[in-house]
């Protein structure tokens, strides 16, 4: 997660937001040692990235920060998002960045009685 999705914990005294899973604050600013659960990520994120996905584990997930997502687009395998029957007017951008347009194809899509849309997009693999 970028430190702009990790700062209203942080305010409120949760240090380590996502216990059951191993985390990561990409930050250029905060300083290591805030929990031993939680490793601050100074250097290049895209490098750290394809470095975990080298690594046996499960899934990676990016947790908010549209200027993150703008970064590791290049990365990202799946995108799963949640819409609401809701027009805000402002906010932040899912993607920050430079005009990067990337196909995406639906994998699934579950809407739900009140109105909320889950779909699950997925980067077409190439041969």
């Amino acid at each position: 997660m970028g430190l702009g999705a990790y700062r209203p914990a942080l305010d409120e005294g949760i240090t380590s937001p996502y216990a059951h899973l191993r985390q990561y604050v990409v930050s250029s600013t905060l300083t290591s040692g805030i929990d031993p659960a939680v490793t601050v990520v100074a250097e290049d994120p895209v490098g750290f990235v394809r470095d975990l996905k080298r690594q046996e584990g499960r899934d990676i997930w990016l947790c908010g920060g549209g200027r993150l997502a703008g970064a590791l687009l290049s990365e990202i395998d799946e995108l799963l998002v949640k819409s609401y029957p809701v027009v805000a007017g402002a906010g932040i951008p899912v993607f920050d960045g430079e005009f990067d347009p990337t196909v995406f194809q639906v994998g699934e899509r579950t809407a739900f009685a009140n109105g909320v849309m889950f779909t699950r997009f997925t980067r077409p693999r190439t041969r």
